[in-house]
């Protein structure tokens, strides 16, 4: 399919609308939309949290808002996800953009949901309704990744943050580690926290640093949950994590007096089996998408993240390097010796920003991220 410079520019338009969402509609997908008529904006709009109206209702909306309710039949809807076709929290928004005969439909991305998949295509092209696609789905892509994978391959799309020295170290020998980054870095690590859908530790972070793990110096209506490994359930009753908001506890050493305590903090103890001597984790991830999990954040330390890379599950690297050496010290993953250099675990660069005076590295799961992008155009 051929597209304009127009369509490219009206697309990238509803893009930054979805951008816009990215902390708010979790577990929904993040949709933008622009209504355009002979070369005109006359609506546009974003999916609003679980429950609020999608990306299209607010940009049909908004265009009766402007007085253009008379100008919506004949028009063109960019819309960066598949249009809804069936019943849930709302009505499908196939079925109004049918309602008000639009003329044409112009879709970033296939929307996976097996309630959809390319069923709203069809609804509006049984309607009539010209309908083009893909357009700029690796950008659509990158805004719904957790949403997408959840869909497609049935598991959340995880990412961890690591901050780091230049060679390699995440803490000294004795532990510390705090700050080897500036306050930029830091502060740009809340952006990942606040889009994700649960921020995920291990019981050693806990014991050593007591965190909070919420975000903080972002403007949020939606606080992702706090999800915690602790095989042994040695998490203390008083941590600073327990401050009301949900936390989920995956062990698989079920105390039930402590998990009672713990509910009444609103608390989740979940029971997973072991694998070897520790949790199962892939039993942990298959929970998260159980529960409607899109993305999940890790921040813990070489332990769990050595044993998240060996078991699969960690799909993007998000690391903060400063321009320090450390010399002895902890390791960003601990990984058992290799003896051969084709079992090395491989990522593809995705991006390199300066944060203040740190780098922050980006690097993906090239084969996965490609599969999930295959289940949208």
């Amino acid at each position: 399919m051929s597209f304009s410079e127009q369509d490219h520019a009206y697309m990238r338009r509803a893009l930054a609308l979805a951008e816009k969402v990215l902390y708010l509609t979790d577990p929904n997908p993040r949709v933008g939309c622009v209504i355009v008529k002979d070369g005109i904006v006359i609506g546009e709009g974003a999916t609003q949290k679980v429950g609020g109206p999608h990306a299209e209702v607010m940009a049909i909306q908004d265009a009766k808002h402007r007085g253009y309710a008379n100008q919506l039949a004949g028009s063109t809807f960019y819309v960066t996800l598949e249009p809804c076709s069936h019943f849930g929290r709302t009505p499908p928004c196939a079925d109004a953009l049918v309602t008000h005969q639009v003329g044409r439909v112009v879709v970033a991305s296939l929307d996976p949901n097996p309630l959809v998949g390319g069923k709203g295509i069809a609804k509006l092209r049984e309607a009539g309704i010209q309908v083009d696609y893909p357009l700029l789905a690796e950008e659509a892509l990158a805004i719904n990744t957790g949403f997408i994978s959840r869909m497609a391959a049935q598991r959340p799309w995880t990412w961890t943050k690591l901050a780091c020295s230049l060679d390699g170290k995440v803490a000294l020998n004795n532990g510390v580690s705090q700050w080897i980054t500036a306050e930029p870095a830091r502060r740009d690590g809340q952006h990942w926290r606040a889009r994700s859908s649960v921020v995920l530790t291990g019981i050693g972070t806990i014991l050593k640093d007591n965190p909070l793990l919420n975000v903080r110096a972002i403007a949020t209506e939606r606080q992702p949950i706090r999800a915690v490994i602790d095989g042994q359930f040695q998490i203390p009753e008083d941590a600073q994590i327990f401050n009301g908001s949900p936390v989920w506890i995956f062990t698989h050493t079920d105390n039930s007096a402590k998990r009672v305590r713990l509910q009444a903090k609103n608390v989740d103890v979940i029971v997973l089996p072991k694998k070897g001597e520790y949790i199962d984790l892939a039993e942990v991830w298959q929970v998260l998408m159980q529960r409607g999990i899109n993305e999940v954040h890790v921040e813990a330390g070489p332990t769990l993240n050595g044993a998240l890379l060996e078991a699969g599950l960690i799909d993007e690297l998000l690391i903060y390097m400063a321009p320090k050496i450390l010399g002895p010290g902890q390791s960003l993953f601990n990984l058992p010796a290799l003896s051969d250099l084709s079992a090395v675990k491989q990522f593809t660069w995705v991006e390199q920003l300066a944060v203040g005076q740190d780098l922050r590295l980006r690097l993906r799961a090239k084969e996965r991220w490609n599969t999930l992008l295959q289940a949208i155009v």
